[in-house]
Formats: structure tokens, C-alpha cells, sequence
């Protein structure tokens, strides 16, 4: 259990170590590729299927690709934002667009799904 929690963690730092890395090159545009390779995702699917079985992966599959659009949404918020505040004011804003559109669409899976 412990041997698992410090794998997840290095691969973490890894992913942050790489995006440092990336950061520092003229190919600076890899830095936001880098955090979508599916670390978690890899981590969260294993577990799902294991503990749950083939449909709950498939649900957790479908959250995860309607989950895109908050995160669409806060790379707009920053593209649009970019070049007209100071980078506080950007990336904090973005993030509050992540959070609001992350729970309308949390609301909305759960009046979906029968589960509110």
C-alpha cells in the first residue's frame, strides 16, 4: 500500500520536473501537453476497474471526456485573458471558471444520472 502511494507520488514529480524542463525550451507549447498525458487518468481507471468492474470504467471513461469541457473552458479564460491582466488576475479567474463550469457540469451529471 505504502510501496503504491510513493509510485503515484513519483510519478507526480516526475510530470512536474518535466513540465519545468519543457518550460525552459523554445518548444514551450509541450508544457501544455505534458500535464494532459493521463497520469492520473492511468491511476484512477486501474483502480476503478479492479475495485468495480468494465461498466463502472466505461462511466468513469464517459465523465472523464465530458470533464474536458471545464478544462476547455480555463484554457479559453486564460488564451482570452493572456495579454490583458497581470498573471494573478488570469490565472485566478480561470480557475474560477474551471470551478464554476466543473460544478454546473457535476449538477448536471447527477440530475442525468438519477443520483441527486
Amino acid at each position: 500500500m505504502m510501496f503504491s502511494l510513493f509510485l503515484k507520488s513519483l510519478l507526480g514529480a516526475a510530470a512536474v520536473l518535466l513540465i519545468s524542463l519543457v518550460a525552459r525550451t523554445r518548444y514551450v507549447y509541450l508544457a501544455g501537453l505534458v500535464p494532459l498525458f493521463p497520469t492520473f487518468a492511468l491511476i484512477a481507471h486501474v483502480l476503478v476497474a479492479t475495485e468495480r468492474g468494465p461498466s463502472a470504467l466505461r462511466e468513469t471513461a464517459l465523465f472523464g471526456l465530458v470533464s474536458l469541457l471545464p478544462y476547455g473552458l480555463y484554457l479559453l479564460t486564460v488564451f482570452l485573458m493572456a495579454e490583458k491582466a497581470r498573471l494573478p488576475w488570469v490565472l485566478g479567474t480561470a480557475t474560477l471558471v474551471w470551478v464554476s463550469a466543473a460544478g454546473l457540469l457535476l449538477w448536471v451529471w447527477a440530475a442525468v444520472r438519477g443520483t441527486a
